[in-house]
Formats: C-alpha cells, structure tokens, sequence
C-alpha cells in the first residue's frame, strides 16, 4: 500500500498532516476528522469559544456526527447547552422537525431531524451553528431550514475550517482548506 499524500495544517496552536481523499473526479480535499483527537477537540472548541463570547446565542446546535465532540466541549466553555441534529429518526424523538442537505463527502442527500423535546429550546431564541467543515454550504442550509421551522433565529455559524474559495465571511473559522482540483 503506497502513502497517502497529506496536507499539514496549522490550527489553534497544532499541527496536523490531514489525508487527501477524491470526491470526484480529479477533485481532492483534506480530511479534518477531530474524532479521536482529544487535543484537537480542546484547542479548536477554546478558540472557537473564545471568538463567539460575546455572542447573544442562548443554545449551541451541531449535525451528527464529527461537531460532537467539539460542540460539547464549546458547551462546557461557554456554559451554554448544546443540541445535537441527528441524521435518523428514532422513535423517541416524537414529532422532530427535518431537513435535507447533501455532504459533499457521502455526495448523497441526507436527511437532519431535530428531536421533538429540543425545540423549546430553540423556539424564539438566538443559536450559534457549528460544524467541524464547511464546504459546500448544504448543512448549514439545512441547520438553518431546521432553526427556523422551530422558531429560532442564526445568530452566529462557526467552524473549525471553511473549504474553498466560496465567500465564507458570515462564518467564524479558525482556518481554511483548499480544494485540490487536478
């Protein structure tokens, strides 16, 4: 088996060496997967947490399943709950509110579902939306079509890093990565 090529990023004080994947044909991207790494976690949720403190966001919402860890460090930083948006519907979850987005790593649609008991704590209040990437813009749509229907409001959307040279700006990121065309 031959090496994969990586890309080294420097973030939050660290560095990482992140594989290269194709998600399409002759298109590359860096994989950020913080899952496992505890250190990672820490040092982009007290950065992340330290740039968003003066927000007036009351609830912090991510989608399943690579934002857990570092929404719920965030959570403990900023003393704020954190809801997570699932990809399945469980029984359990009653009447959930759901929503469609397209990741550019599955390339599929999927769906996102906010369990019915989270609402209230979404409806009429201001949230911050954070994800480990952004890169095509399609879960943050989705987060955002979920936030509304239940009655919140995006007060701030923050991520690890933003992907490309699509205008990013409304997003608070520690970095962004590059997309390897070839």
């Amino acid at each position: 088996m031959s090496e994969r090529e990586t890309y080294t990023v420097n973030v939050a004080g660290l560095t990482r060496h992140f594989p290269l994947f194709e998600v399409a044909p002759g298109v590359r991207i860096a994989i950020f997967n913080m899952l496992g790494d505890t250190y990672i976690v820490k040092a982009c949720a007290t950065a992340l947490a330290e740039r968003l403190k003066n927000s007036a966001a009351g609830v912090l919402v991510t989608a399943e399943a690579k934002g857990i860890p570092l929404i719920y460090e965030m959570s403990a930083l900023m003393g704020l709950p954190y809801i997570v948006l699932r990809k399945s519907y469980k029984s359990y979850m009653g009447d959930a509110i759901k929503a469609e987005t397209v990741s550019i790593t599955t390339g599929k649609p999927q769906q996102l579902y906010l369990d019915e008991k989270d609402i209230a704590l979404i409806n009429d209040h201001p949230v911050i939306l954070i994800d480990d990437v952004v890169s095509t813009g399609s879960t943050l749509k989705g987060m955002e079509k979920i936030i509304t229907a239940a009655g919140g409001r995006v007060a701030e959307i923050a991520a690890v890093f933003t992907e490309g040279d699509a205008d990013w700006s409304h997003v608070v990121a520690l970095g962004n990565l590059p997309v390897f065309v070839d």
